[in-house]
């Protein structure tokens, strides 16, 4: 199987999401329901949706079988995925998300139009994380779905836990980054939030959701953890590149990263081997949503200049390369199922948008 006949299965993803809306709705309160509709719009928006093709993958690495079987698990992963949107939207101040306003922007903006008594923002922010919660009844139930044998759910389940652990961590550690001074953010710290937010939750953990479903070996697991690691790492450097507005034409991102202020590599890196006077135009831009396109320019310049693109498209091709030769060494993971973990290797890390 290779990836093109992965992403064949998306329709059916898109049709198992939608009717676990549909499946709901009858059974919440009357005045809830609008609610509910918020979410499934949101959730069948669009988006990648590489961490539900990760569980089919992991699921046909252990197996060698077509992966139909495991498709509420996928659909569990686009739960989990809208359930760290919405909150990340809130956290971040976003105010799109898959070409559209994001969540608690979209209740603001009802909750002004319906001239509603309080603060519009306010009552945005709360619905929204409490749409955010929602979300995870939807993914412990496609785990639950999946028709294994009782021990394969039970292992599927304390994975998930576990990526919604480590998720958080990550998180805690990337809300706490973006308070201190760029100079006193260093790579390791970067490091540790990709690790454990996005390389846990978009590529190592649905791996292995998908494998454990499928009965894999620990051996194997382990072979998929770090492959997936390693690779989740490089994805998210990727994406830090194209969210300071590199490649911006291809990908149609802007500087959204660098006008929210978050340390990424490409910043620290820059900060520290930068001149006072190449601080202060990087600094212009740094958590400033007002800042002039200029100045934007300006301070990706000072990223390009000072090596730091050129070090975290190196460190993409390093992690990448860590991971390849990981695959290629493991006796554990069947031969024959390799070329389509390179295919994934090469769809997370050499992406435009």
């Amino acid at each position: 199987m290779n990836l093109s006949q992965i992403v064949a299965y998306l329709p059916s993803l898109e049709a198992e999401l939608r009717a676990s809306y549909r499946k709901e709705r009858p059974g919440a309160p009357a005045p809830v329901r609008p609610y509910l509709d918020i979410n499934e719009e949101f959730s069948l928006r669009g988006g990648k949706r590489f961490r539900a093709m990760l569980v089919l993958a992991g699921y046909h690495v252990a197996t060698r079988r077509p992966p139909r079987p495991v498709l509420p698990a996928a659909a569990a992963m686009e739960h989990f995925q809208s359930w760290m949107l919405i909150h990340d939207d809130i956290i971040d101040h976003s105010e799109e998300r898959r070409g559209g306003p994001t969540v608690h922007r979209l209740v603001s903006a009802n909750h002004r139009r319906e001239h509603r008594e309080g603060s519009s923002d306010e009552y945005g922010m709360g619905i929204g994380i409490t749409l955010g919660d929602l979300e995870e009844p939807f993914t412990v139930e496609g785990l639950l779905a999946v028709r294994v044998a009782p021990a394969a759910r039970l292992a599927a389940l304390r994975e998930y836990f576990r990526m919604t652990r480590l998720t958080a961590y990550g998180q805690l550690l990337d809300i706490r980054n973006g308070t201190l001074d760029p100079g006193a953010v260093t790579e390791t710290d970067v490091l540790d939030v990709h690790r454990l937010k996005s390389a846990m939750y978009t590529v190592a953990c649905p791996l292995r959701i998908g494998a454990v479903l499928g009965g894999m070996s620990p051996r194997g697991l382990v072979d998929l953890e770090a492959i997936g690691t390693d690779l989740g790492i490089a994805f998210q450097l990727r994406d830090d590149v194209l969210g300071a507005g590199f490649d911006a034409d291809e990908s149609g991102k802007s500087s959204n990263d660098l006008a929210e202020g978050k340390r990424t590599l490409l910043v620290i890196r820059a900060w520290t081997a930068a001149s006072e006077a190449d601080r202060a135009r990087l600094g212009r831009v740094l958590g400033n949503s007002a800042a002039t396109p200029e100045d934007v320019e300006r301070a990706r310049d000072v990223i390009r200049t000072t090596g730091s693109l050129a070090y975290s498209e190196r460190r993409i091709a390093e992690l990448t390369a860590a991971a390849l030769r990981r695959l290629d060494r493991s006796r554990s993971l069947d031969r024959a199922a390799k070329p389509l973990i390179r295919e994934i290797a090469d769809r997370l890390v050499r992406r435009k948008s």
